[in-house]
């Protein structure tokens, strides 16, 4: 089984869900996003927070392939750039994180490691980008999928309260100060890619 995780850019964000490509939860405040919906242009505003994003901060999401399916995507962003954040109770996340907005996988593929390996994913790219956490607002009273990650899953992949609430904690990875964490990423992302990327062998002549 091929898996990759691939950069989120405007030409694979077709690939994610269709409820996920008009989806602008995040991307605008309350007001904004209600109004963006009412007029009927929410995938625009998600094209164009997308590449406002990637001109002016960089990689902001990967895309997960199984096989060459797409099964799964991630989002993250600092929060400058979520709107959404400062609307909920737990509010700000810390000047010093990378805001871990939304993820999904195919139910058919949940159970398997892939989100895991998404948030691992992510941890590496923001080691490489000199940023000290990964934060995040949980859900925990999650019951179907949605916007807002359940806290239960933020925890299992190692997220710790930083702010208790009892709808929505906010909850964060340290990455620099956590060696083992950075050694577990390399870890899985050799075992992940390994498969799918390696060179073929060279014989002598």
């Amino acid at each position: 089984m091929g898996r990759r995780l691939v950069p989120l850019t405007l030409d694979n964000l077709p690939d994610l869900p269709k409820r996920c490509r008009s989806c602008v939860f995040w991307e605008l405040d309350p007001v904004s996003g209600e109004a963006a919906v009412k007029a009927g242009r929410p995938e625009l505003e998600k094209e164009a927070w997308i590449s406002a994003v990637l001109l002016e901060w960089g990689s902001c999401g990967r895309v997960v392939y199984v096989d060459e399916v797409p099964v799964g995507f991630v989002l993250y962003a600092p929060p400058a750039y979520v709107p959404r954040s400062m609307a909920f109770p737990t509010s700000p996340v810390s000047a010093d994180s990378v805001q871990l907005m939304t993820a999904w996988i195919m139910p058919g593929y949940q159970g398997q490691g892939l989100g895991r390996v998404m948030v691992q994913t992510v941890a590496k790219d923001l080691l490489r980008r000199g940023f000290r956490a990964i934060e995040a607002f949980g859900d925990a009273r999650w019951k179907e999928p949605a916007c807002v990650l359940p806290a239960d899953h933020l925890l299992a992949v190692g997220f710790k309260t930083v702010r208790p609430h009892p709808v929505h904690p906010r909850l964060r990875l340290e990455l620099r100060t956590t060696l083992s964490w950075k050694e577990d990423v390399e870890l899985a992302l050799d075992r992940l890619l390994g498969a799918v990327q390696k060179e073929p062998a060279l014989r002598p002549l």
